[in-house]
C-alpha cells in the first residue's frame, strides 16, 4: 500500500496527542470500556487498550482511576459508539468515529460539517464497504529479531509489520476480529504495548489535487473539533 499507508498508521496514533481536548476522549473510551466489561484491567482487554493509550498521552494515572469510577456512578452520562457515512467535496467517501451520550445532537453537528463544507451525510452502508476495519499495535523493537518476531506473530494474527528504525518501534496490523489474539500474544511474551487502536483502512485510494485535499482537510478539521468526534477517516492519497 506505500508511503501513503505508513503515514497514515503514523497519523492515526499522533491523532490523540494532537488533540487538545484528548483526555476528555480517552475518558469516554474508558467509560464506554467499563461499561461493557467492568473495571478489572486484567480481566478487560478493551480497559487495557484504553490505559495504554492513555499513558501515550501521559494522562495521569489519577484521572484513569477517575474516570473508572465515573462509569458506575449511575449519574453520569452513558456514552456509546456511533460511526457516521458520507461524502466530503468531490465525492470523496469519509467515515466519522464517534463516542456521545446524545446522538440526536452528534448527528445533527455531523450532518452540518458535512453541509457546511461542500459534503453531504449519507446513509448506513452508503460509505463503510468502501473501508476495511483492522487493528493496530505499536511496541518497542528494541531487541526484537525481524523475522523471528513476524513469524511468531504471524500465528496470532500480524498481517503486515512496519519497522520504524528512526523511532525504534514496530507497528503490527492485524484484521480486527484478530485484536484480542494479538494483545494476548503480545501480553503472554511480555512485550509492552505502547499504543493499540481499532481503525478503518480504505480498500481503494482516490487521487486528489492539492486544492481538493485543502478543502478535504478543512472538512475534517472541523470535525475533529467535536468533542464527540474520535476520529474522520478517508481514501484519498
Amino acid at each position: 500500500m506505500g508511503r501513503v499507508f505508513e503515514k497514515r498508521k503514523h497519523t492515526m496514533f499522533a491523532r490523540y496527542a494532537k488533540m487538545a481536548k484528548g483526555f476528555t476522549k480517552i475518558g469516554r473510551d474508558i467509560a464506554i470500556a467499563v461499561k461493557a466489561g467492568g473495571p478489572n484491567p486484567d480481566t478487560n482487554p478493551r480497559l487495557r487498550m484504553c490505559i495504554q493509550n492513555a499513558r501515550a498521552i501521559n494522562m495521569p494515572k489519577a484521572n484513569v482511576e477517575a474516570a473508572i469510577k465515573r462509569a458506575f456512578d449511575k449519574s453520569h452520562a452513558d456514552y456509546e459508539e456511533a460511526i457516521y457515512e458520507g461524502y466530503a467535496p468531490h465525492g470523496i467517501p469519509v467515515l466519522v468515529e464517534c463516542t456521545t451520550n446524545n446522538p440526536t445532537r452528534t448527528v445533527a453537528n455531523i450532518r452540518m460539517y458535512f453541509a457546511r463544507n461542500g459534503g453531504s451525510l449519507g446513509t448506513n452502508g452508503s460509505v463503510s464497504f468502501m473501508f476495511e476495519r483492522k487493528a493496530l499495535f505499536k511496541i518497542s523493537s528494541v531487541g526484537l529479531n525481524k523475522e523471528e518476531t513476524e513469524f511468531e506473530l504471524i500465528d496470532s494474527g500480524a498481517e503486515e509489520f512496519t519497522w520504524d528504525d528512526e523511532n525504534k518501534e514496530l507497528i503490527i496490523q492485524t484484521p480486527f476480529s484478530e485484536f484480542g489474539h494479538m494483545q494476548k500474544a503480545l501480553e503472554d511474551k511480555k512485550i509492552e504495548i505502547k499504543e493499540s487502536s481499532k481503525t478503518f483502512i480504505p480498500t481503494t485510494y482516490q487521487k486528489v489535487t492539492d486544492e481538493q485535499e485543502a478543502e478535504l482537510l478543512t472538512i475534517i478539521d472541523k470535525m475533529e473539533e467535536d468533542d464527540d468526534v474520535i476520529a474522520v477517516y478517508h481514501n484519498a492519497r
